[in-house]
């Protein structure tokens, strides 16, 4: 299973390849981050602006507006543990 990585300095964030080519959910996503961590590229499809990862407030919107599984919010300051 592949994904879509990106890493700042404190948070990294996962979503799942088949889920980020899904323009609706890329939609859902960019709607949802209050500090823009997701983007629409040219195509439609996610993008993670890796420049604003380290802005994440642990808000959970991402999670609550995708599938179980397909988002994962990585703290790399607490040994990679994922916000559930």
């Amino acid at each position: 299973e592949r994904s879509v990585r990106k890493d700042g300095t404190f948070i990294a964030v996962e979503v799942d390849d088949r889920a980020a080519a899904d323009t609706d959910l890329a939609r859902k996503l960019t709607e949802a981050c209050p500090v823009d961590i997701y983007a629409q590229g040219a195509d439609g499809t996610l993008e993670i602006v890796e420049r604003n990862l380290d802005e994440c407030v642990l808000c959970r919107l991402c999670l609550d507006a995708s599938p179980a599984g397909i988002v994962k919010v990585l703290k790399l300051y607490d040994d990679s543990a994922v916000l559930a």
